[in-house]
């Protein structure tokens, strides 16, 4: 079997490859558009091809070259708040690479399937009469990240009905782990943690709001659901993928500041509260659990500490950080 990972070198591309590699035989190629840090470990083992996706000839040409048996689209711009700073950026470029690739598989007429990755930010405004949220839920997308998320969701289910193109759609929940790059809470908090920590920022951390409460899951296992449901999961069916439980900020600040020795001043930051925030959000992943017979099983609190000691090597090791500057912590 080939697969295909557009995106491959990201935060959840690199992941995924890991899992691929380990836990099957297939011939594992990538698309990647800039640093490759994330898996110069996995080099020798892929085939990679540099590029961009808003071009369908480039798809098409990678797409042939490869043959794939299953693509995983991951490639897209995934920081919400940065969505509100340029909203055509990423309307644009994960709207655009996605029809280039279901368009190139029913172009091609390829017995592939494809993986389109959704959100759960496509839900949005969620009320607690909503909760736990499954497929059915209303979806209300509250920042253009999240309308552009919805778009992609719907064009893999039009391929499937109108082309036939074998698209599985999934919407996961919050997901950290090591990799993860600032623009997200978990690595926001680890990584000033991990200044302090090296004596390159005042002990005192900026935050945004704390009493609201995600759905936190671990890449690890997200990526391991994003195998079953590609190889299990039903042609043109939609998947939530989420730890089924709620974990508040505040929880996630404890757990981190707990991990380190110390001694840090937490100031609330009225810029980092969005304009649009909702209160708590819990996923009902009955529909992928009984399946596919995924469910994750990395502890919140393993995860929490994985995020820090990533982020402690990042600072460790002088690594430059990818996010765009807007999106940075102050110094």
């Amino acid at each position: 079997m080939r697969a295909l990972i557009t995106g491959i070198s990201g935060f959840v591309g690199s992941h995924l490859t890991e899992y691929l590699l380990a836990h099957t035989d297939w011939q594992v190629a990538g698309t990647v558009y800039g640093r490759l840090d994330n898996i110069a470990h996995l080099r020798q083992r892929l085939t990679l091809f540099p590029a961009e996706l808003s071009h369908l000839e480039v798809v098409r040409f990678i797409v042939e070259e490869t043959q794939p048996d299953y693509i995983f689209h991951l490639a897209a711009q995934p920081i919400p708040s940065l969505s509100r700073h340029d909203p055509w950026f990423t309307l644009e470029n994960n709207i655009r690479s996605q029809l280039n690739v279901l368009e190139v598989v029913a172009q091609l007429g390829l017995a592939c399937r494809v993986l389109v990755v959704g959100s759960s930010e496509e839900y949005g405004a969620i009320s607690p009469a909503d909760l736990p949220i499954d497929e059915e839920t209303p979806l209300r997308p509250t920042s253009p990240y999240a309308v552009s998320k919805v778009t992609q969701d719907l064009l893999g289910l039009q391929y499937w009905l109108s082309r036939r193109v074998e698209a599985v759609r999934v919407r996961p929940f919050n997901h950290i782990g090591p990799r993860q790059r600032r623009g997200f809470v978990a690595p926001d908090f680890a990584s000033q943690i991990a200044e302090i920590e090296a004596g390159l920022r005042p002990p005192v951390m900026a935050v945004g709001a704390l009493d609201v409460a995600r759905d936190f899951s671990d890449v690890r296992d997200i990526v391991a659901g994003y195998h079953l449901v590609l190889t299990q999961g039903q042609a043109g069916e939609v998947y939530n993928l989420g730890a089924g439980q709620a974990h508040s900020v505040q929880e996630l600040l404890d757990a981190l500041i707990a991990a380190s020795p110390a001694s840090i001043e937490v100031t609330q930051d009225p810029n980092r509260v969005r304009t649009v925030e909702t209160p708590r959000i819990v996923a009902d992943c009955t529909r992928v659990c009984q399946q596919t017979g995924w469910t994750p099983r990395i502890p919140f609190q393993q995860s929490v500490h994985d995020v820090l000691d990533y982020w402690r090597e990042q600072v460790r090791s002088g690594a430059v950080d990818p996010t765009p500057a807007e999106l940075q912590p102050p110094k």
